[in-house]
């Protein structure tokens, strides 16, 4: 099979409300859709969300990235035929390894293409993601996050996910009233709930040492990008200097981030998510390098993403063998309108059960597409 066209959508759908960071405050989904086209008229779609402060990317240099760089590499070219999970590397071959001027990676518009090549691939001979990654467990558990924000906002969330069964449970920090807030959730939940903490790169060395040792009455699971992407040898004496285990996140884009925190031993945990790594075959490597080293992984998500990245992520999730903790698949729980009616959102417990339909396992609604897309671009 070979491509003969593609399409790309600029999303812009509104969140129910506020989600909140101490990097950013987000009131809309802002992901960039690839959708892909053979001869044979087989459609495949995929997304990527841009993030600044993570990867650099934008919505608008995506797009000029994909159009200019990625998509002519591929056009007319004859994709692999997938078999197993070691195919994947052969589909992520065909996207060129070019480096935008300013950015840190092109990873956001990778994931996008490369999950556009797969959707389409597998439709195409009528195959599922799950047949390619082969699911180790039957369902995927997922976790709640309460965002930043007043004691009140809190206490209602904390409420919601209570009512809701869930097990795992991550709190954004990196606030002034973060003791206060951590003290008041854990009392809410009592000791049988797991809670884990995510900075943001907020705090400085001194600042997370304080704030950690400070939490620690509070039986953190893990503190998730406390420092700013920077040396990694400042998470390796946060390591030594808090019993609070580390994540890395914003630190962890690149294999080579991957290879340079393993080496010096700097983290407990990395969060792997699809749209950050670039796409599902170097999410899959760099899990299976995390493995290697005995390092634990979450299968995060970007916030916002749509149901395309949130199968993406189910379909990881199920096929690692051990992840610890999972997050995303909210679906119209934070969009207002997600962009397929087939059921991603999480349920009661967090449970949600692997996709087995063609592709990815959802149906992609091109009228919602259009409908949300603030800006639509045609490549041929």
């Amino acid at each position: 099979m070979r491509l003969v066209s593609a399409t790309i959508y600029a999303l812009h759908i509104p969140f129910t409300e506020a989600f909140k960071h101490s990097a950013k405050e987000q009131t809309f989904c802002d992901s960039v859709i690839v959708r892909v086209q053979d001869e044979a008229g087989t459609a495949g779609f995929g997304e990527g969300v841009p993030r600044p402060y993570v990867t650099g990317e934008t919505a608008d240099t995506m797009i000029e990235h994909l159009a200019r760089d990625l998509w002519p590499a591929v056009v007319d070219r004859e994709l692999p035929v997938l078999g197993d999970e070691a195919d994947l590397e052969a589909l992520d071959a065909c996207i060129p390894q070019k480096e935008i001027p300013g950015v840190l990676s092109d990873n956001a518009s990778r994931a996008a293409l490369e999950l556009a090549l797969l959707d389409c691939t597998l439709h195409r001979y009528n195959l599922s993601a799950a047949q390619i990654l082969r699911p180790r467990r039957q369902k995927v558990i997922y976790s709640g996050v309460i965002t930043a924000g007043s004691l009140e906002t809190t206490r209602q969330h904390v409420r919601q996910m209570k009512l809701v069964g869930l097990k795992h449970i991550k709190v954004k920090v990196g606030m002034e009233d973060d003791v206060a807030r951590l003290k008041a959730i854990r009392e809410a939940l009592g000791t049988d709930i797991s809670i884990r903490i995510d900075a943001n790169g907020a705090w400085t060395l001194d600042q997370a040492i304080t704030m950690l040792n400070a939490l620690v009455p509070f039986n953190i699971a893990a503190v998730e990008q406390p420092l700013a992407r920077g040396p990694v040898a400042d998470f390796k004496r946060l390591k030594q200097a808090t019993p609070i285990p580390l994540m890395a996140d914003e630190s962890l884009v690149t294999l080579a981030d991957a290879e340079e925190l393993i080496t010096q031993q700097a983290v407990d945990y990395f969060n792997i998510r699809v749209s950050k790594c670039g796409g599902l075959a170097r999410s899959l490597a760099i899990a299976r390098r995390a493995a290697h080293a005995g390092i634990r992984v979450q299968v995060g998500s970007q916030v916002g993403e749509t149901a395309i990245l949130s199968a993406a992520g189910r379909h990881l999730a199920a096929a690692l063998e051990e992840v610890a903790f999972v997050e995303g698949s909210y679906g119209s729980l934070l969009l207002t309108e997600d962009i397929s009616t087939d059921g991603v959102r999480f349920g009661h417990r967090g449970e949600a059960l692997i996709l087995t339909g063609p592709g990815l396992g959802i149906r992609v609604l091109e009228d919602r597409l259009r409908k949300y897309a603030r800006k639509i671009v045609e490549l041929s």
